[in-house]
């Protein structure tokens, strides 16, 4: 899956964009080839990979979260995320008799407990009725993914939610046991390297964590993203008028924007511990990881070294450790999520 992966924004281009994926790297030559089917196989084990981790820590840390969603523990994806060169392949992999599909599933999640299979195509989520596979016109946008994903935040936690599906041209109606989450989805960021960001509702992670980090590597980074939006930093930080430009790293913008980055490091521990990863994983992963993630020496000013980092976070994970109640909810870090940034 590695070389797969290596290869996942010169296979993509512009125009094609991953099932749980954004990208705007430079166009591919024309006489480029559409990706393969193994590509396609590559790119739902890595979305499959993200999603269950997003589901464990979301699910487990409902308790520190105000917005929230239902979780289904299932990636979605549409057809028309894709160009028109690569949906022949596309198709042979995933299916799609609508527009909308099932990508992958969450071994032991909601999904998987009411049946529904990778490769199940969606009609209707509750009793909204999707587009059917005409849809999927020649521009590539994932404009219908992303209000298939709005449906879903938008029921209401702690009910059944009923799920309209195809497969092998036969309808399925199933009623998926969705566990309340924290309202965030996530995605594979490609053409970004190791880069990670949150904006309030998604996180995105590079793609080249797929390549040599291990399931507990990757968690460190998306609960520290996850913390960003369950913190409201970006509304925070918005309502600061804090530049995240040029400017970025001098005085009051790089004071706040620091200020943020610690905050999230330090809930992101309580959220690996309540879903089940050591905590420890997190001063480790900065020790082994953090030159290559935040640029060691280049890195910006507005993150602590990673020295720095595991050093706090080593403190933090011996308190939790002596706590042996789980979800642990560190109050008084929540407590500022409605507080202005000064």
């Amino acid at each position: 899956m590695s070389s797969i992966l290596r290869l996942l924004p010169a296979l993509l281009g512009a125009a094609i964009i991953g099932p749980v994926s954004a990208m705007a790297p430079a166009t591919p030559p024309a006489a480029e080839s559409p990706p393969p089917k193994a590509f396609f196989e590559a790119l739902r084990a890595a979305d499959l990979r993200l999603a269950t981790i997003g589901y464990r820590l979301t699910s487990a840390n409902v308790a520190l979260c105000d917005r929230r969603q239902p979780q289904l523990g299932m990636p979605i994806h549409a057809l028309n995320q894709y160009g028109t060169d690569a949906r022949p392949n596309a198709m042979a992999v995933f299916g799609f008799e609508t527009l909308i599909g099932v990508e992958a599933v969450v071994p032991g999640g909601p999904a998987a407990r009411a049946g529904i299979a990778a490769g199940d195509s969606i009609v209707a989520l509750g009793d909204r009725k999707l587009p059917a596979i005409g849809a999927a016109q020649g521009t590539e946008t994932p404009a219908d993914r992303d209000a298939a994903e709005a449906i879903v935040a938008a029921l209401p936690t702690g009910r059944p939610v009923s799920v309209m599906l195809l497969r092998g041209g036969k309808p399925l109606t199933v009623a998926v046991p969705a566990e309340p989450g924290c309202r965030s989805r996530f995605e594979i960021l490609l053409g970004s390297g190791l880069g990670a960001s949150a904006d309030g509702a998604v996180v995105q992670i590079g793609e080249r964590f797929f390549e040599g980090y291990s399931d507990a590597e990757i968690a460190v980074v998306v609960a520290h993203e996850l913390a960003h939006n369950i913190l409201r930093h970006r509304d925070r930080l918005d309502a600061a008028k804090v530049s995240r430009g040029l400017t970025a790293e001098l005085g009051r913008n790089g004071r706040l924007i620091r200020q943020t980055e610690d905050e999230a490091d330090r809930l992101g521990v309580y959220l690996l511990a309540n879903a089940g990863y050591d905590p420890r994983s997190a001063p480790q992963f900065w020790r082994t990881k953090g030159g290559d993630v935040d640029g060691g020496l280049f890195r910006s000013r507005t993150h602590a070294s990673s020295k720095s980092r595991a050093t706090v976070l080593d403190a933090l994970v011996a308190e939790i450790g002596a706590n042996p109640d789980r979800p642990v909810v560190p109050t008084s870090l929540l407590a500022s999520r409605d507080q202005p940034l000064r």
